[in-house]
């Protein structure tokens, strides 16, 4: 059990501030068979960056991004994989994308489980 343990999603930018999850996203959580609801895109507020225990990243670029925003606290900020994951938006491959970010919650759900 992982009580205790809340999971939120924001972006380093507004860019896409208020947009809903991408279509060609939803087909590749669909075709996962996961659930999805309608989503805001809102770029990461200090309070919850504040609040957050660890915040994970998905490339270098919001990597640098973040710690520059939070240098205090540049500890809690870490990569998803030891790697940028590949980023759909431009390869067009979101199944890739989907791999590269479920070998990043597996390899964090393991370590949740093992604390």
């Amino acid at each position: 059990s992982l009580e205790g343990v809340a999971v939120s999603s924001a972006a380093v930018s507004t860019e896409e501030q208020g947009n809903d999850i991408y279509p060609p996203a939803k087909r590749e959580l669909s075709l996962h068979g996961i659930p999805f609801s309608r989503h805001c895109a809102h770029r990461v507020t200090d309070s919850e960056f504040e609040e957050a225990d660890v915040v994970y990243v998905m490339d270098g670029s919001n990597y640098r991004i973040l710690t520059s925003r939070f240098p205090k606290d540049r500890d809690k900020i870490r990569m998803l994989l030891d790697r940028d994951v590949s980023d759909p938006w431009y390869s067009g491959n979101f199944t890739l994308a989907y791999n590269d970010i479920l070998r990043g919650c597996m390899g964090i759900l393991d370590g949740l489980k093992s604390r």
